[in-house]
C-alpha cells in the first residue's frame, strides 16, 4: 500500500504477521505460473481510491472479476470499454427503479469510490478464469480487518452487505452506531428473489443524511 494512504498505519499490524508473508507469497507464486487478476498494481485499489477518514459506506464483493481486463481492484466495477457484468446490471436496474438514475453506458464505478464508498472484495486477487481460486489464502482475514476499522469509525457508515457470503461479515459490524442494508445478490442466479426492489441506494442516502452526512450521488 501507497504510504500515502490513511490506511497504511491502521493496518500495518497486518502486515507484519505470518499469514500476510504467506499470502503475498502465494499471490507471487500465483503470478510466475497464472495471468492474475487485477494487476499487480491495481490489488488496493479500492483503499487509494477511498481514503479511511472520508469511507461512509463500505459495498462488500465477494471475489474480484475473473474475465480478462475486468478487475481493476474495486468490488463490482469494470474499467471503461469492457462489457458490464451481469451482476452490474442488475444493479443498475435497481438504481433507475430506486432513483430514476438511468443506466450508464460503462461500468466504472470510480466516481462512488471517490465519495466515500469502499468498493471492497473479500478476496483481493482471483486467477484468471478460475473464481474463488484465491479464497481462504488468507485475504479474508486481511479484509475483515478492513471491515472492523471501519466498524470503529465514531460516525455512520452504511455497510451494503448482498449475497450469503457478505452477509455473514455482519458479526464485525456494530448496528447501535452504523447501518447494515442486506439482500440476496444482485447476480442473475438470485437478483430476483429480494434484491430488485430493495431501494438500497436510496435507503444508504437516508441513513446518510439522518446522521447529517453527505448522500452519495449515485449517478454515473
Amino acid at each position: 500500500m501507497a504510504p500515502t494512504t490513511d490506511w497504511n498505519p491502521i493496518l500495518r499490524e497486518e502486515l507484519a504477521k505470518p499469514y500476510w508473508a504467506e499470502l503475498q507469497q502465494f499471490v507471487q507464486q500465483e503470478r510466475t505460473r497464472h495471468t492474475v487478476f487485477p494487476p499487480h498494481d491495481e490489488v488496493f485499489a479500492a483503499l487509494h481510491m477511498t481514503p479511511y477518514a472520508e469511507t461512509k459506506v463500505l459495498l462488500l464483493g465477494q471475489d474480484p472479476y475473473h474475465g480478462d481486463g475486468q478487475a481493476h481492484g474495486l468490488s463490482f466495477s469494470v474499467k471503461p470499454g469492457v462489457r458490464i457484468p451481469p451482476s452490474l446490471q442488475n444493479m443498475y436496474k435497481e438504481l433507475e427503479d430506486d432513483l430514476g438514475i438511468p443506466a450508464p453506458d460503462h461500468g466504472n464505478l470510480e466516481s462512488w469510490a471517490r465519495q466515500g464508498v469502499l468498493l471492497l472484495n473479500a478476496s483481493l486477487t482471483v486467477r484468471a478464469h478460475h473464481a474463488a481460486s484465491h479464497q481462504k489464502h488468507g485475504w479474508e482475514t486481511f479484509t475483515d480487518r478492513v471491515i472492523s476499522a471501519v466498524n470503529d469509525k465514531p460516525e455512520r457508515v452504511v455497510f451494503l452487505l448482498w449475497g450469503n457470503s457478505a452477509r455473514k461479515k455482519k458479526a464485525l459490524i456494530d448496528t447501535s452506531r452504523h447501518v447494515i442494508i442486506e439482500s440476496v445478490h444482485p447476480s442473475p442466479l438470485s437478483a430476483h428473489r429480494g434484491f430488485f426492489g430493495s431501494k438500497p441506494f436510496s435507503r444508504t442516502n437516508a441513513a446518510l443524511t439522518e446522521a447529517g452526512l453527505d448522500p452519495i450521488d449515485w449517478s454515473l
